[in-house]
């Protein structure tokens, strides 16, 4: 899953950043208004980290010009002040939650699945396709009860892959949601990515999951008809 952070202090970026990366999202960080607006219309991010003190254009700004671009990304609105209006004004614009600084990265994760499950459907820690399972607090994947190991990039693709079960996803696809900007998306790193998954996850098992539509992406799909 692929994150957006608009914040100018680039301390706190950093520790955002960092503490993201390390839990296998991929993270692009901006420190003006400005920049942050045009990245959040032209890539397809999957949540939006918003302070509302930045220069160029302040995160109300921001926020409001998102939405009314109908980009429904979910924000969570960072702000050092703890004034009631401030949050009220933040939810107004736009933001679907809000963090008082200086807060700890364990709450900020915290919201941040718990905004995925909210916006995406899913009520539960836990993502299925048929016996496979994805413990995204956790962090821990099964199928048939075994214990599946994966490296961080094949779990960020699993996790994608998941949360679009039954759903067509191109190779460009994959590389907007797994990688961040600075990744170099001419390679084939996504069909390489593909193939370990498949070894480790359908190699052992008579039931395939992830499917490749001839021309178009993959899909993860429980059965194999119209394939």
């Amino acid at each position: 899953m692929r994150i957006l952070i608009v914040e100018d202090d680039k301390k706190i970026a950093g520790f955002i950043k960092k503490g993201l990366a390390e839990e296998h999202y991929a993270v692009d960080v901006f420190y003006d208004g400005e920049e942050g607006a045009y990245w959040a219309q032209v890539n397809d991010y999957d949540l939006i980290i918003l302070d509302i003190m930045l220069p160029g254009k302040d995160g109300i700004e921001v926020c409001k010009e998102i939405r009314n671009k109908n980009i429904v990304t979910p924000i969570i609105m960072l702000t050092a002040k703890d004034a009631l209006e401030n949050k009220i004004k933040g939810l107004d614009a736009g933001a679907d939650d809000y963090l008082t600084k200086p807060f700890s990265f364990e709450e900020l994760l915290a919201r941040v699945r718990a905004l995925f499950r909210r916006t995406q459907k899913y009520k539960t820690k836990t993502l299925k396709a048929a016996d496979l399972e994805l413990d995204f607090v956790n962090r821990k994947v099964t199928r048939a009860g075994k214990n599946i190991t994966l490296t961080g990039k094949e779990y960020a693709l699993l996790e994608y892959l998941m949360r679009n079960n039954g759903r067509i996803v191109t190779e460009t696809m994959i590389i907007e949601h797994v990688w961040d900007m600075d990744f170099d998306s001419l390679t084939n790193v996504a069909n390489v990515y593909i193939h370990h998954l498949r070894q480790k996850i359908d190699r052992n098992f008579d039931k395939k999951l992830i499917h490749t539509i001839r021309g178009v992406g993959y899909i993860m799909k429980e059965d194999d008809e119209d394939i």
